[in-house]
C-alpha cells in the first residue's frame, strides 16, 4: 500500500496529494509538547501588547488580512485543491468564506460593544466591557484547512487574543500559507504562533500550558472522541472550551416536497466535499408516499455524478483527504448489513482500475478515492443509523408520521445540522421548534456556511458554543463590569436604595 497521506515516522509528517500520492507537497518536523508549551509561553508574553493596540487597528489588520487573501486567492485555492483534494471551484468557495470572515471582522473592530447601565442609587454610574481572554490554542481539522481556522484565527485576534495554531498534520503546507497571509497582514509573531504536533504531543503540551496558566482558551473542530478528552482537561483548570464537533445530519423529505429539489439538496448535502464534512447528510428520512420515487431519483442522480481529478471543473467530488480517512470511510460499509440495499454507484469502497466508477476522471490507481453510496432500508436500531461516516455515504429511512420524523431526525444524538424539504409553512415552523440541531435549513442542503450567521452543534456535536458573525465574540472575550460612584458616601446595593410610596390596595370604583 502507497504511504498515507499524512504518515508520521520518527517525528516526521508526509503531506501528500491525495490525487496522486507520489506527489508530496510538504515534509515537516512534527514538535513536541516542549514545543507547544513554549509556543504558549511566547504567544503569552505577547498578550498584554497585543490587547492594548486599539480594536479598531485590530480590525484593520484583520481587513489587510482579507485583501492579502483575495489577491492570493487562486493561489491558496490550488494548494487546497492539492493538498486536501478538494475540488477547485469549491476551493475557492473556501477561500471566499477567508475573506468574507476577514471583511466582517473589519467592522467589529469598532463594535466591541459594552453598555451603561442605569443604577438604582443616585450618584453612581454602571459600565460592562469585553475584555480579551488571554491566550487561545486552537486545533483545527483538515477538511476545511483556510476557512475553519479562520473563524477562530480572525475573532480571536480582532477580540485582543493572541495565538497558538496546530493545524491538521494532513494540510500543513496550507496551514502555513495562512499564516504568512495573517503575518504579511500586521499580525506579530508571538502574537500568532503555527506548531505542528501529532495529537498526542499537542495533548500533553495543552495540559503543561494549562497547568502554567499560559491558555484562557482552547478551540477544537474535530472527532466527538478527541473533543470529549479535550473537554475534560478544559473542564479540569474551570476552562469552557469552544468545541465544533461531528454530526450525523438528517434531512426529512415530507410528502408534499418538490422532489426535485430535494433530490439536489440531498446530493449536495451528501458528496460534496466527498461527504467530508461536518455538516454532510447522514440520514435522509423520507415519508413513506414519495420514499421510492425519492429514492429512484436521488440514485440516479448519484450514479451520474462526476468522481476524479479535482482540478477537472467537471468533477463533483475528488479524492478523500488521505489513506487514513479511506480506511475509516470502508469502516463505515462494514455497518451495511443484510436487509439494505446498496445503490449510487457501479460498486463499493476505493475506486480503482479493478473496481472502476462510471465516467472516472483521471487515474483511479494514483489516489484515494471512494465509490459513493446510497444504503437504503435503514432503521433506528441500525449502527449505521447511529455513527458518522464522514465519506460519501448517505443512508435513506422511511417515515410515517412528523412524530416520527422528528424522533429519527433527532434520535442519534448529534446536534448540528438538519434541513427539511416541504412546501406547508407550519411544518417548516413546526419542524424548526422541535428539530435539536443548532443549524436547520428548509429547503436547502444540511451544509454551506455564511460567513455572518453562528455555526455550531448540541449533544455529540458540540458543547453549543457558536462560531462565526457576532455570536464567536462571546468565545473570546469576558464581559468586566464597573460600578463608579461619585456620591461622597457609601452606598450599598439592596440596602441603601430610595423606597418608593404606593397605595397598592387601589382599586377603582
Amino acid at each position: 500500500m502507497a504511504e498515507s497521506k499524512s504518515s508520521t515516522t520518527a517525528r516526521q509528517t508526509v503531506s501528500r496529494n491525495p490525487a496522486d500520492l507520489g506527489d508530496v507537497v510538504a515534509e515537516r518536523t512534527l514538535g513536541d509538547a516542549d514545543g507547544i508549551v513554549a509556543a504558549a509561553r511566547a504567544a503569552h508574553g505577547a498578550r498584554t501588547a497585543w490587547a492594548a493596540l486599539p480594536a479598531p487597528l485590530r480590525g484593520r489588520i484583520a481587513q489587510n488580512v482579507g485583501r492579502l487573501v483575495a489577491e492570493n486567492k487562486e493561489a491558496l485555492a490550488a494548494l487546497i485543491t492539492r493538498e486536501v483534494g478538494k475540488p477547485y471551484g469549491e476551493a475557492l468557495g473556501e477561500v471566499q468564506e477567508v475573506i468574507d470572515t476577514c471583511d466582517f471582522f473589519l467592522g467589529e473592530g469598532r463594535r466591541l460593544y459594552g453598555q451603561t447601565v442605569p443604577s438604582e442609587m443616585p450618584d453612581k454610574q454602571l459600565f460592562t466591557y469585553r475584555k480579551p481572554l488571554g491566550t487561545a490554542v486552537i486545533v483545527t481539522a483538515a477538511n476545511f484547512p483556510a476557512a475553519v481556522p479562520a473563524w477562530y484565527l480572525v475573532p480571536a485576534l480582532l477580540c485582543g487574543n493572541t495565538v497558538v495554531w496546530k493545524p491538521s498534520e494532513s494540510a500543513v503546507a496550507v496551514a502555513e500559507a495562512l499564516a504568512a497571509l495573517f503575518t504579511a497582514g500586521g499580525v506579530p509573531e508571538d502574537v500568532l504562533r503555527l506548531v505542528h504536533a501529532d495529537g498526542d504531543a499537542t495533548y500533553a503540551g495543552l495540559e503543561r500550558a494549562l497547568e502554567e496558566g499560559l491558555v484562557q482558551k482552547i478551540g477544537f473542530t474535530g472527532s466527538t472522541a478527541a473533543g470529549r478528552r479535550v473537554s475534560e482537561l478544559a473542564g479540569r483548570h474551570l476552562q469552557s472550551p469552544c468545541l465544533e464537533l461531528g454530526g450525523k445530519n438528517p434531512l426529512v423529505v415530507t410528502d408534499d416536497a418538490d422532489l426535485e429539489l430535494a433530490v439536489q439538496g440531498a446530493v449536495f448535502s451528501g458528496f460534496a466535499t466527498a461527504g467530508q464534512r461536518c455538516t454532510s447528510l447522514g440520514t435522509a428520512i423520507v415519508h413513506r408516499d414519495v420514499h421510492d420515487e425519492f429514492l429512484r431519483r436521488f440514485s440516479a442522480a448519484v450514479a451520474d455524478l462526476t468522481v476524479g481529478d479535482p482540478r477537472r471543473d467537471e468533477v463533483f467530488y475528488g479524492p478523500l483527504i488521505g489513506e487514513r480517512y479511506l480506511e475509516n470511510f470502508l469502516g463505515s460499509l462494514d455497518l451495511v448489513r443484510p436487509h439494505h440495499t446498496l445503490s449510487g454507484s457501479t460498486a463499493t469502497g476505493r475506486i480503482t482500475s479493478g473496481s472502476p466508477r462510471k465516467g472516472f476522471v483521471g487515474d483511479p490507481d494514483a489516489g484515494v478515492f471512494a465509490h459513493p453510496a446510497i444504503v437504503a432500508g435503514v432503521r433506528p436500531d441500525d449502527e449505521l443509523y447511529r455513527t458518522e461516516t464522514f465519506g460519501p455515504l448517505v443512508s435513506v429511512m422511511a417515515y410515517d408520521t412528523f412524530d416520527e420524523a422528528v424522533d429519527l431526525a433527532n434520535g442519534h444524538g448529534y446536534g448540528l445540522s438538519a434541513a427539511i424539504y416541504t412546501g406547508s409553512a407550519r411544518t417548516a415552523f413546526s419542524f424548526r421548534e422541535r428539530c435539536t440541531a443548532g443549524m436547520v435549513s428548509v429547503n436547502n442542503s444540511t451544509v454551506g456556511a455564511e460567513a455572518h450567521l453562528p455555526f455550531g452543534g448540541n449533544g455529540l456535536s458540540g458543547n453549543g458554543s457558536r462560531q462565526s458573525g457576532i455570536w464567536v465574540i462571546d468565545q473570546f472575550t469576558s464581559w468586566q463590569s464597573v460600578n463608579w460612584d461619585y456620591a461622597g458616601t457609601l452606598q450599598r446595593a439592596q440596602m441603601d436604595v430610595q423606597d418608593i410610596e404606593a397605595d397598592l390596595g387601589f382599586r377603582l370604583s
